[in-house]
């Protein structure tokens, strides 16, 4: 049973950047009961929980807080076990740049336009998916994909020799493309290695578990060997 003091997350199971603080909680151990947003409903709170009317949302030490990457660096700061954000500031800012990578430019790309087409637009009732834009994403893919290859092939995580932040906000965006079977993991086996890595942690078990209704996930979703 909850408590008053349990954490809140307010969130969409599809959302990268909701998928991004899940895989933080869930490292960090920290539990949380997870209210699903469904932001563009009628009687939605989001704006009053957040004037920016985004999420996720997270109710925590009787406060409300939002952005998934301020979000993420307080976690790791008051539960510094294991570690996300290296020691050196020089590795930190890696780490940092490559968030921002999927966040804003990753997200641009591929995950909004894919996922607005193909997700969300059927979820929100909102007409037809746009074959041009869909077409757009999984083009942009192939080169996000042959970016990451190539820092993986010089170190052990995309950021460093150590898991970080970088890769859970990598892996959210990759998951929710990956459950509606939008990634080419034929095109690197060095990426598609990585992500089976990732996937395997138990921190992924509830993404895995995910169910969006009316969008039936792709068969190897939740497998951990594809």
């Amino acid at each position: 049973m909850n408590t008053p003091t349990t954490p809140r997350l307010y969130h969409v199971p599809l959302s990268p950047f909701c998928r991004k603080v899940r895989l933080v909680l869930a490292e960090k151990r920290i539990e949380v009961e997870l209210v699903e947003e469904r932001w563009w409903e009628p009687g939605s709170e989001v704006q009053r929980r957040n004037p920016a009317g985004k999420i996720p949302v997270l109710r925590m030490d009787g406060r409300l807080m939002a952005e998934s990457q301020a979000i993420c660096e307080y976690l790791d700061e008051i539960a510094p076990t294991p570690p996300l954000m290296p020691n050196s500031a020089l590795d930190r800012y890696e780490v940092r740049r490559l968030c921002v990578w999927f966040d804003d430019k990753f997200n641009a790309e591929v995950t909004r336009p894919v996922l607005s087409e193909r997700v969300w637009k059927k979820v929100m009732k909102a007409g037809y998916p746009d074959s041009k834009l869909v077409k757009s994403g999984l083009r942009a893919v192939k080169d996000h994909i042959d970016y990451m290859t190539g820092l993986l092939e010089t170190r052990k995580w995309l950021a460093g020799n150590t898991l970080s932040l970088a890769d859970f906000t990598a892996a959210a965006h990759l998951s929710c493309l990956d459950y509606i079977s939008d990634v080419d993991w034929d095109r690197s086996t060095t990426l598609r290695d990585w992500y089976a890595t990732v996937k395997s942690r138990p921190a992924f078990r509830s993404l895995l578990a995910d169910q969006v209704p009316g969008i039936t996930p792709a068969p190897h979703y939740a497998q951990l060997d594809f």
